[in-house]
């Protein structure tokens, strides 16, 4: 007998399609000094409304007016000393919201009787209004410098706790689980599974602490107070010079943006193991 062949017919391969190109959801690569736009621009529109006669010089002079007043305080020695004496009173108070914050939210995240009596307590200082304090403290401080620096320290302390506290709620259990199986002591879980897991918290409270001490101090360097940036505005006010008060904001404003950037800087690199959009 012979063996018969059999041969498979060729099977003829229908030409690929085309691949389309696969569309990105992300924002994109960061581009440098974006966040100068925004403060660009505006600064644009105010030159080209005051070139153009469209605003009250008396009640908002041009930028260039503005630039010359602060050149001007700034020679005389009164823009720096008001400005020193502010920063020295928002990182006083700063430094004190910064410890507080941390430490409430640590003891309130790591043990349920810390939560049970710290949780509802700074919650309810949330609820009411801070600068509402203003009067009480003054009673309790004294009208100088110390209750400016409590208040200060209050505006701080809040978000901080909050977020930071929220970060170390929101710690998978089953970290808890592994921490617990590898044998870790109480520093070790504290240092590889708490502090990570709480710092992207801490970082946002941290942002919102740095822009409250700077909200807090305008207000509070209107009362009683000698030196400082608000001080400067409320003389300015008196006296109908509205281009030292858009001095004092410009040098406020100035101050949150930096120390944003500052923290965000920070943060992204403390920060570089995760990967998020924003990085």
């Amino acid at each position: 007998m012979s063996a018969v062949t059999t041969t498979a017919p060729a099977v003829t391969e229908a030409p690929p399609a085309v691949r389309r190109k696969r569309r990105s959801l992300s924002p994109g690569r960061r581009l440098p000094a974006t966040r100068l736009i925004g403060p660009v621009l505006l600064l644009a529109l105010w030159a080209a409304a005051s070139a153009a006669g469209r605003l009250d010089p008396g009640a908002v002079p041009a930028p260039w007016t503005v630039l010359e007043t602060g050149a001007r305080l700034w020679t005389e020695g009164t823009l720096p000393d008001d400005i020193l004496t502010s920063l020295q009173r928002a990182a006083s108070g700063f430094a004190i919201g910064l410890v507080a914050g941390v430490a409430l939210a640590l003891a309130a995240g790591l043990s349920r009787v810390g939560e049970a009596l710290i949780d509802g307590t700074v919650n309810l200082n949330r609820a009411i209004p801070t600068l509402g304090l203003i009067p009480l403290f003054i009673l309790w401080l004294g009208i100088g410098e110390t209750f400016k620096i409590a208040i200060i320290a209050i505006v701080v302390y809040i978000p901080i706790y909050l977020n930071t506290h929220a970060a170390l709620a929101g710690i998978d259990s089953r970290f808890v689980e592994l921490a617990e199986v590898q044998g870790l002591n109480r520093f070790q879980f504290i240092r590889q599974i708490v502090i990570p897991g709480a710092l992207p918290g801490f970082f946002v409270g941290l942002r919102l602490g740095v822009t409250g001490s700077w909200l807090g101090l305008v207000v509070l360097e209107q009362i009683n107070a000698t030196s400082g940036l608000g001080y400067l505005m409320f003389q300015a006010q008196n006296y109908g010079q509205s281009d030292v008060i858009l001095v004092g904001l410009v040098v406020y404003g100035v101050f949150g943006l930096v120390s944003d950037s500052a923290v965000r800087l920070i943060e992204r690199r403390v920060l570089s193991w995760r990967r998020t959009l924003s990085s």
